[in-house]
């Protein structure tokens, strides 16, 4: 996963807990509600790109067996 895609991940988990908090705080469910969508998504997509990684370097490990490297 590239610096910049990890980094927009991890910001949006951030952000998405603050939300979370805030919203208990003053009794907003709604900011509440978004903020645990936020850091729901932001792990999702962190989840998605590792597997992605993992799958590529798997691909890349194969294609070196067969060619001798």
């Amino acid at each position: 996963m590239g610096v910049f895609d990890q980094a927009k991940d991890k910001a949006q988990q951030l952000i998405g807990e603050a939300k979370e908090k805030v919203g208990q705080k003053t009794d907003n469910e709604d900011l509440e509600a978004s903020g645990q969508k936020d850091q729901t998504v932001g792990e999702v997509k962190e989840t998605g790109h590792d597997l992605r990684d993992k799958a590529a370097g798997a691909v890349q490990d194969t294609k070196d067996k067969f060619s001798g490297n």
